[in-house]
């Protein structure tokens, strides 16, 4: 996909757009879901906001390994992408990057359950972008893992 404009017209739509098209074919088999993104500050927002997007994993005994816990590599991988579509939101639109470091910290087995991200830009910059995923479990909740990344901008 050729670098686009960032547009302010940048919507959910778009955002699945991309992920339905930009991603390689294992990352598609996740079926992973956008559920909403804010790219500007919602009306009564903290101060400390940041752009971001919310994501969904539904479970999948092939994400699994012994005991229905969904793997750690397929955690990883879906932190990853919901931080790409996060830059997206926070730049409006697509734009070439890739992923410079990714920190995961396990803090709970999510079991049997969808897993959620919650991921935000902390910082957009002409060349680099730094962000953070929380994953938790569908099912109750609770965080499963923290994730902080960098990604080059390209």
């Amino acid at each position: 996909m050729q670098s686009e404009q960032p547009t302010a017209e940048f919507d959910i739509e778009e955002a699945r757009r991309v992920l339905a098209e930009v991603f390689a074919p294992w990352v598609q088999d996740l079926k992973l879901s956008i559920s909403g993104i804010e790219c500007a500050p919602p009306e009564g927002a903290d101060a400390d906001w940041q752009p971001g997007a919310i994501l969904r994993m539904p479970f999948s005994e092939r994400l699994c390994r012994n005991g229905g816990i969904v793997c750690g590599q397929a955690l990883m991988a879906f932190a990853d992408t919901a931080m790409v579509i996060a830059n997206l939101v926070a730049n409006r639109g697509y734009r070439p990057m890739t992923t410079v470091d990714q920190t995961t910290h396990f803090m709970r087995a999510a079991t049997r359950s969808d897993v959620v991200a919650d991921a935000r830009v902390v910082r957009l910059g002409r060349t680099m972008s730094f962000g953070r995923v929380t994953l938790s479990s569908a099912g109750d909740n609770k965080p499963v893992a923290m994730v902080s990344s960098a990604f080059a901008m390209l």
